[in-house]
């Protein structure tokens, strides 16, 4: 099943690649907040990778961003973000991806982040370990917080809690060696699990956002738990991944912001 996953995605992934220099403002619309933009390519992809899945496993029903198909499988369900990174492609920031995670009842079993502009594929199956084309990946070994290099992303809605955000913020921003925002959740938590990150941190994200991420650093080596230590990251709107180490360390910023 992951071999058929992998091969979806990439096919998925390219027609996106090649429909990017093609959209126009008029293909742009917005979810309800201004900043918050779809495009034909995410929806186009979504049904292709609607269609796909289905036959790759009928039983399943599917948490998909764009609503394609939104009938719950009674064990299984497909989570899908057609394309995770929507305003980079759309402003011409190669930094956007596909991302594709199945669920087993709780349990995340399947994961597969593709990357068209790099041809960069990251897998995952539960139990099996982490790839990148192909290849087995580990999260970093750092150990120390103050030389950590840090992603993280700003949450679309919530703005009433800004503020409190931005407190967060500045404190990560000290007790580390930089921060990245890349635009890309899922991105984000992918370079976390092949060490180009040590830890990534996000709230207010949607579960096709992060959940074939959460599996892949999971079998990379890594920690994946909410703001608080909790598992409740997939549904629970707070997500934070690290190599392990570190990751008390920053628990001891997140749990505080709320």
């Amino acid at each position: 099943m992951l071999s058929q996953v992998i091969a979806l995605s990439k096919e998925v992934g390219q027609f996106l690649k090649s429909e990017r220099i093609k959209i126009t403002q008029k293909d742009i619309e917005t979810k309800g907040r201004s900043n918050d933009l779809v495009s034909r390519a995410d929806k186009e992809a979504e049904r292709r990778f609607v269609d796909g899945l289905s036959a790759i496993l009928p039983e399943a029903g599917f948490i998909a961003e764009e609503g394609t198909r939104t009938d719950k499988g009674e064990r299984y369900n497909w989570i899908i973000d057609p394309l995770d990174g929507t305003t980079n492609y759309l402003y011409g920031i190669p930094c956007y991806c596909t991302s594709i995670a199945l669920m087993d009842g709780n349990h995340l079993v399947v994961g597969v982040i593709y990357d068209p502009e790099r041809d960069e594929c990251f897998a995952a199956e539960r139990g099996k370990g982490a790839t990148l084309n192909g290849v087995s990946i580990r999260v970093s070994n750092q150990m120390d917080l103050s030389k950590s290099l840090v992603a993280m992303g700003f949450p679309y809605d919530n703005r009433g809690k800004q503020a409190a955000y931005m407190k967060m913020l500045a404190e990560v921003n000290t007790k580390t060696r930089g921060i990245r925002r890349l635009g890309s959740a899922a991105l984000d938590l992918a370079y976390v699990a092949c060490s180009r990150l040590d830890t990534f941190y996000e709230y207010g994200l949607s579960p096709w956002d992060c959940a074939a991420g959460a599996l892949i650093v999971k079998e990379a080596g890594g920690s994946v738990t909410d703001f608080h230590g909790g598992e409740d990251y997939v549904f629970g709107r707070s997500i934070l991944t690290s190599n392990g180490h570190i990751h008390r360390a920053m628990l001891n910023i997140t749990k505080s912001w709320e």
